[in-house]
């Protein structure tokens, strides 16, 4: 405030024209599931369970573990990951000390020469208790035995009690990935702690983002965990991808959007519909195929083979990497995929054949895969699961989409006028910013077109006197081009041609 007199020279400072509006970011994915943390090697240091946290480099992926059969985030970052996608809020709930299966003391047997090594053939080993045959001596860690706890090894020590070739008893619990259930996925919020997918919603206190393409791959096809998605897709404005079960034929998967207990059971437009499995070449270590080599050094075994799993983690990646090339008001069908091998099951895909699987599919609102000659495989399908029982525009991926970005890109933007006088100036600030922001989305084809206003008769003097302030804001996001449609016409007139041909030019 300027002082009330003054003999002299001042300047104030004045901030004209419209404050930028800042677009959220839409191609963060977010990722629940189990991952493999006692794997974690050094320098990564495992996130603590439940604990949202971002990836954004190789280094973070490697925070949650190697790819290891039978846990599912590391082959969800690989796959997202593997078609050009950025960063993931990845939320793990596997906690080896709830998740476990337990091994009762059990006979083991040291070889009877070479180094003295016992395979529990479990990986991830803990609370290990090592007695002798008959059960009356406990041996002493790192007295008498030293523990591979990752490769599940017991090696006796020189010096140690236990001897060359002995046979002992051996007690122990294994991590075990299966233990996980879809209430662990699902979480819950008690006090101030949140677990599972409820986690997600603590991201943007800790990052100053929310995760906009939501997945729970090897979990989301059971309809308790679709529908936490979907939820949670709602509070974040967020899309959640959904799976089928494995080996489900075209017609089931139809079938099953009449199910409401079944994950595809629902018209939800933020809801996409992740239909087949898809087939990919496995490279994950078997959890129970560590060997010993002849100097006592732990071999793990990995898959090398085919294998299948939940497509959308494919699709997740398809379409974090569309938005960050090309932009989130592209729709992620006819998008090529990385990684993937097939479906899992036979599908007949044609651009001209209305009755192909693929067609009758997305005439459902199911996203599915492309397979043509020399097309390679292609996220097939723009609508979400909204249509084909709504048809206005925002069943739309990418219009949904786009809707999102501005409406939580503009509520975010004025937290700089909340609470400053009202005034024609504060009104005309904010119309300036807003369409400012719009005329941007047009020019890089974000909208169609679009406007903001504000209208005197929504805004009674009641209402401003108790400083509530109404906007309008039109505006139409570019739908995809869907359909081409082309009209050949068979014209005899054309005909007339031939008769323009000169007897010069016959005779030449």
């Amino acid at each position: 405030m300027p002082a009330s007199f003054l003999h002299g020279v001042e300047i104030i400072e004045v901030t004209a024209g419209a404050v930028p509006v800042t677009v959220v970011k839409s191609a963060v994915i977010g990722v629940v599931g189990s991952a493999p943390s006692w794997a974690v090697e050094a320098p990564a240091q495992a996130p603590a369970a439940g604990t949202p946290t971002l990836v954004s480099s190789a280094f973070d992926a490697a925070k949650f573990g190697p790819l290891i059969r039978g846990y599912t985030i590391p082959y969800a970052i690989a796959a997202s990951q593997a078609q050009g996608a950025g960063q993931l809020m990845v939320v793990n709930v596997f906690d080896q000390t709830a998740h476990f299966s337990a091994i009762a003391s059990s006979a083991f047997a040291f070889p009877a020469s070479g180094a003295q090594v016992a395979n529990l053939g479990h990986m991830g080993v803990a609370n290990v208790v090592v007695k002798n045959a008959a059960e009356t001596i406990t041996y002493v860690l790192n007295t008498d035995y030293e523990l591979d706890a990752v490769n599940g090894l017991v090696r006796a020590k020189a010096g140690g009690a236990i001897t060359i070739g002995e046979s002992v008893r051996i007690g122990f619990n294994y991590a075990d990935p299966g233990q996980v259930t879809d209430a662990d996925i699902i979480g819950a919020v008690s006090g101030n702690s949140f677990t599972g997918i409820q986690a997600l919603q603590t991201a943007y206190s800790k990052f100053g983002l929310f995760p906009k393409i939501l997945i729970a791959p090897g979990y989301s096809q059971n309809a308790g965990v679709a529908q936490a998605l979907a939820s949670m897709a709602d509070k974040l404005r967020a899309m959640a991808l959904v799976d089928s079960s494995a080996n489900v034929a075209p017609a089931e998967a139809i079938a099953n959007r009449a199910n409401a207990s079944h994950s595809f059971g629902t018209s939800s437009k933020r809801v996409v519909l992740c239909y087949p499995q898809e087939k990919f070449f496995d490279t994950g270590i078997i959890a129970t195929g560590v060997s010993v080599s002849s100097t006592g050094a732990a071999v793990v075994q990995r898959a090398n083979a085919d294998a299948v799993s939940a497509y959308s983690q494919w699709v997740a990646g398809a379409m974090a990497a569309k938005d960050l090339e090309r932009g989130y008001w592209w729709s992620p069908s006819n998008t090529e995929l990385r990684g993937v091998l097939g479906p899992d099951v036979s599908l007949y895909a044609s651009v001209v054949d209305a009755g192909s699987d693929v067609n009758e599919l997305n005439a459902q609102g199911i996203v599915t895969v492309f397979n043509a000659f020399g097309t390679g495989l292609r996220v097939w399908g723009n609508r979400s699961a909204a249509y084909p029982s709504s048809t206005t525009p925002d069943n739309f991926i990418s219009v949904r989409r786009t809707m999102d970005v501005i409406e939580e890109s503009v509520q975010l933007s004025m937290l700089q006028f909340i609470d400053q006088p009202i005034s024609n100036a504060l009104i005309a600030a904010i119309l300036a910013n807003v369409n400012s922001f719009i005329r941007t989305l047009i020019q890089r084809g974000a909208l169609v077109g679009g406007t903001g206003s504000f209208d005197p008769a929504k805004n009674p003097p009641s209402e401003i006197a108790a400083g509530h302030l109404v906007f309008d804001v039109e505006v139409m996001p570019p739908p995809p081009a869907e359909r081409i449609t082309f009209n050949v016409f068979i014209d005899t007139d054309l005909l007339n041609e031939l008769a323009a041909v000169s007897p010069l030019s016959a005779a030449a």
